[in-house]
C-alpha cells in the first residue's frame, strides 16, 4: 500500500455525489462463503510454501556454486511464493478497503490482524530466501534458473539484504510478534486519530466534526474559519497524546533495537537502504535542499503578506500556520466541484497521452475512488494496487483545486500499478522513493497545463497551489527528517513523554521553516497525527526524493516527449527491479551529482519567481 500525506479533508460535502469505491465485484462482503474460502485457501498456501522451502532446504547455508537441482528449486519456490505473496496482497486490500474508510468496523479490524499473521509467515520466508540466494549467488542461479534470470534485480537486493539480517530464529520471532508489536501499535496511533472528534468555534456557530473535516479548515477562504480549525486542532489531538506518544516509543524503539541488531549503522541507512537509494544520493539530494530553503522560506514571507494586506493587516513576518495550505486572498482560486476537478485532471492528462486519460475514466466507471471524507475514514490521501492492473483511490475531497492535483497524484500511482501488473510479487516490490515518480509526474502534468493557458491572478492562485505543495515536501518534510532523527537518538537511551515530543517538533519546525513561518503559531501536535512517524524508520523523506525525481523526469519529457514515453512506461514497470541510481542513469541522470537536484529545485525557484512578479502588483510597498 502506498500512502501519501496530501491535501485535508472538507468540512462540508461536495453538491456533487461524491464516488465510493466497490469492491462487492470481488467478494459480496467479508462474510460472503468466497471471501472466507479464498482466505482460507490463502492460510493453507502459505503452510505449503513454507513446507516446500523446508523440504528444499531454502535458508542460510554455506557458500557454494549452484547446481541444476538449486535451479529447479530457484524456478520452484519463485513462482510459489509470488503465487502466494499475489493472492494475499489481493485480500489484504480487499480487507483494508473497509478498515480505511470504517475504521470501527470490529470485524474488518479483525481479519487484517489474520492477514499480518499470514503476512508475518511470508516475511520469515522472505528472509530465508535472501539467505539463501546469497549463499548461492544471484547471477550464478540466473544462470541456472529462467525464474532467477527474470528476477535478477530483485535477488541481487535479496543477497544484499541478507547481510543485515539477524539469524534465522531471530528474524522468525520478530516477524511473528510483529502483529502484535509495532504494527499494532501503528493500528492504534490510525484508529485514535480516525475516530478523534472537535468541537470548531467557527464564525456561523459552534460545530463537532471529525478531525479530518477540521484538518480542512485549512483550506477555507475566509480566515476566522481557519483559524478556528486550527484552534480545535490544538485543543484537541492531546486528548490522545498519552497514548499516540506510547505508539511512537514503541514503533521507534523496537525499530532502532532491530536494525542495530541487523548491522545497520542508524535507522537512515536502514531506510536508505529499503529505498534502493544511495547515501551519496541522498547527501546530494540534502545538499541541494540546503541551498533551496531560503527561496522557499521567501515565498511563505510573501504570501504571508497577501493575506495580510488583504486582511487590512501591518506586513512583514513569517506566515502563521492556518495559512500554509490557505487559498490566496484574490479569490483565484475558489472552491471547484467534483466533476470541475475530474476535468481539471482528464484534460491535463490527455496532454501527455491517450492511456493516461483514459485511465481517469476508467477508474470512475469501475468505481475505483472513494472521495468523501466521513467519521471513521483515515485522514490524507492514498492508492493501493487491487486485482490486476486495477487501484483503489481513497481521497478526502476538500472542493479546491489543491484537492484536484491531489486526485491527479493519487492517479498518478494508479497508472503506476498498471504498468508494475505484469510483473510479479517480487518484481513491484516498490521502494517508496520510487513510488513517487509517476504521482508527481502527474501532478505536475496538471501544473503545466493550468499555467500554459492562464495569466493574471488565476496563474498567480495556480502557482500558489504549486508552491504550497512543494513547501510541504520539500520545507516540512526536512521538518520531519529533524525530527525524526533526533526522536531515534533519544529513544536509544529512553522513552519520550508526549510534552517532549512537542517540544522536538516545535524545534524542527523552527529549523526548517525559520522566518518563513510566523514561529508562534508553529504546530507542535503534528507528531501525533501523521501516520509517517508510525512506520518503522524514516518514511517522510521519499516524498522529496520523488517531488524531485518526477521534477527531473518531467524536464526530461518536455524536452523531448516522443523519446520520454518510449522509455518512461518501461521504467515504472522497473521501479522494483534496480537501484534508484540505476533507474535515473538510464534516463541520462548521474542522482550522486548535487547538479542534477539543483536543476529539479530551479523548475521550483523559476516558479516562485513568477509567483513573485504577480503578487507585486497586489503588495504595493508592503514588504515581503
Amino acid at each position: 500500500m502506498t500512502i501519501v500525506d496530501r491535501a485535508p479533508a472538507a468540512p462540508e460535502p461536495s453538491p456533487d455525489p461524491l464516488p465510493r469505491w466497490s469492491v462487492a465485484d470481488v467478494h459480496e462482503s467479508l462474510t460472503a462463503r468466497s471471501f472466507t474460502a479464498a482466505l482460507e485457501a490463502a492460510a493453507a498456501a502459505v503452510g505449503r510454501l513454507r513446507a516446500d522451502f523446508d523440504e528444499l532446504g531454502v535458508r542460510a547455508l554455506e557458500e557454494r556454486a549452484p547446481t541444476v537441482v538449486d535451479g529447479a528449486t530457484c524456478d520452484r519456490v519463485l513462482d510459489g511464493y509470488n503465487a502466494v505473496a499475489l493472492d494475499l496482497q489481493q485480500l489484504a486490500a480487499y480487507v483494508a478497503a473497509t478498515v480505511t474508510t470504517n475504521s470501527r468496523d470490529e470485524r474488518a479490524q479483525s481479519l487484517r490482524s489474520e492477514l499480518e499473521q499470514l503476512d508475518s509467515a511470508m516475511r520469515v520466508l522472505l528472509a530465508r530466501l535472501a539467505e539463501w540466494v546469497r549463499a548461492l549467488g544471484p547471477e550464478a542461479l540466473a544462470a541456472r534458473s529462467p525464474a532467477a534470470a527474470d528476477h535478477l534485480g530483485p535477488l541481487r537486493l535479496l543477497a544484499a539484504r541478507a547481510a543485515h539480517q539477524m539469524t534465522e530464529p531471530e528474524e522468525g520471532l520478530y516477524a511473528e510478534l510483529g502483529p502484535t508489536g509495532a504494527r499494532a501499535w501503528a493500528r492504534l496511533q490510525a484508529d485514535l486519530t480516525s475516530q478523534l472528534a472537535a468541537d470548531v468555534e467557527l464564525p456561523g456557530g459552534a460545530r463537532r466534526l471529525p478531525m479530518p473535516a477540521v484538518r480542512g479548515l485549512a483550506t477555507d477562504p475566509d480566515p476566522a474559519v481557519r483559524r478556528a480549525g486550527y484552534d480545535a486542532e490544538l485543543r484537541a489531538w492531546p486528548q490522545v497524546a498519552t497514548a499516540c506518544a506510547a505508539a511512537m516509543n514503541a514503533v521507534k524503539g523496537d525499530a532502532g533495537i532491530v536494525e542495530r541488531r541487523r548491522g545497520w549503522a542508524s535507522p537512515l541507512d536502514a531506510s536508505l537502504f529499503a529505498n534502493s537509494v544511495s547515501r551519496p544520493t541522498f547527501d546530494a539530494m540534502q545538499a541541494a535542499i540546503d541551498a533551496a530553503l531560503d527561496d522557499l522560506r521567501g515565498w511563505m514571507r510573501r504570501k504571508a503578506a497577501l493575506h495580510a494586506v488583504a486582511e487590512g493587516r501591518p506586513a512583514g513576518g513569517g506566515l502563521a500556520w492556518w495559512d500554509l495550505v490557505a487559498p490566496l486572498p484574490m479569490g483565484a482560486a475558489g472552491a471547484i466541484t467534483w466533476e470541475e476537478g475530474v476535468a481539471v485532471v482528464r484534460d491535463a492528462f490527455s496532454s501527455y497521452s491517450a492511456p493516461l486519460a483514459g485511465l481517469v475514466d476508467r477508474a470512475l466507471t469501475e468505481r475505483w475512488i472513494d472521495a468523501a471524507p466521513r467519521d471513521g475514514k483515515v485522514g490524507g490521501a492514498f492508492c493501493m494496487p487491487f486485482v490486476g492492473d486495477r487501484s483503489l483511490v481513497l481521497l478526502n475531497w476538500s472542493g479546491s483545486l489543491d484537492a484536484a492535483q491531489t486526485t491527479a497524484h493519487e492517479l498518478g500511482h494508479a497508472y503506476h500499478n498498471t504498468q508494475l501488473a505484469t510483473r510479479t510479487p517480487l518484481q513491484r516490490r516498490l521502494p517508496m522513493a520510487l513510488a513517487e515518480t509517476a504521482s508527481i509526474f502527474c501532478e505536475t502534468l496538471v501544473v503545466e497545463a493550468g499555467l500554459a493557458h492562464l495569466d493574471g491572478d488565476q496563474r498567480l492562485a495556480l502557482l500558489d497551489v504549486d508552491l504550497q505543495g512543494t513547501a510541504q515536501v520539500v520545507v516540512d518534510i526536512r521538518s520531519r527528517l529533524l525530527f525524526e532523527t533526533e526522536v531515534f537518538a533519544r529513544r536509544r537511551r529512553r522513552t519520550l513523554g508526549a510534552s517532549e515530543l512537542d517540544d522536538l517538533m516545535r524545534a524542527a519546525q523552527h529549523e526548517a521553516y525559520a522566518d518563513g513561518l510566523d514561529q508562534t503559531t508553529a504546530h507542535p501536535h503534528m507528531w501525533i497525527l501523521k501516520p509517517h512517524y508510525y512506520s518503522s524508520q524514516f518514511y517522510n523523506w521519499p516524498y522529496t526524493f520523488g517531488l524531485l525525481f518526477g521534477l527531473g523526469l518531467f524536464a526530461r519529457h518536455r524536452a523531448d516527449p516522443e523519446r520520454f514515453r518510449d522509455g518512461y512506461d518501461d521504467l515504472l514497470s522497473r521501479a522494483g527491479m534496480a537501484t534508484a541510481e540505476e533507474l535515473g542513469a538510464s534516463f541520462g541522470f548521474d542522482l550522486t551529482d548535487e547538479g542534477f537536484w539543483t536543476a529539479s529545485l530551479d523548475v521550483v525557484r523559476d516558479r516562485i519567481r513568477q509567483h513573485a512578479e504577480l503578487a507585486s502588483p497586489h503588495l504595493g510597498g508592503a514588504r515581503a
